[in-house]
């Protein structure tokens, strides 16, 4: 299994690039490239069997969210560039970690769930939804820029 590595020295110019596996599908790793701003989150997500990186993933959809300010507990977003299978999953990612954060995000995404353990149920994709809010979160804790939101939820 490969290791875990961020590469950071300063959260605001440079991308933590981190991968980890499927909570079902060890074999199937989920690559974050995340850049975090005083201003913004910029994040690209793909996924990778075993590691191997020599099969060209579809772009994926990118979506661009920003933080209500009137409403917070909603997030406004836009498509930039949809694909079908990704399209819902990255305009749902891009909304809520705009209202955790309250900073405008904007979210690349090719990460296909066919190879995980039951093909790409919604408890899978709910599963590596969580995980993704969970690691990048936690990326947006330690870069001390910014506090995320209390009380957002993760749906």
């Amino acid at each position: 299994m490969a290791k875990e590595g961020v590469t950071v020295t300063d959260p605001s110019t440079r991308p933590i690039e981190l991968s980890f596996p499927l909570p079902k599908a060890p074999e199937t790793r989920i690559h974050l490239y995340l850049t975090i701003q005083a201003t913004s989150l910029l994040l690209f997500l793909t996924t990778a069997l075993n590691g191997d990186t020599s099969t060209a993933a579809p772009l994926g959809s990118f979506v661009y969210a920003l933080p209500d300010r009137i409403n917070p507990g909603q997030a406004l977003s836009t498509p930039l560039y949809t694909y079908e299978s990704s399209v819902e999953f990255t305009t749902r990612l891009a909304k809520l970690l705009a209202r955790k954060t309250q900073r405008p995000v904007y979210v690349g995404n090719s990460i296909s769930f066919a190879s995980a353990g039951m093909g790409g149920t919604v408890e899978e994709e709910m599963e590596g939804f969580r995980k993704v809010v969970e690691v990048v979160m936690d990326q947006v804790r330690k870069s001390g820029e910014g506090q995320p939101v209390n009380g957002a939820d993760d749906r």
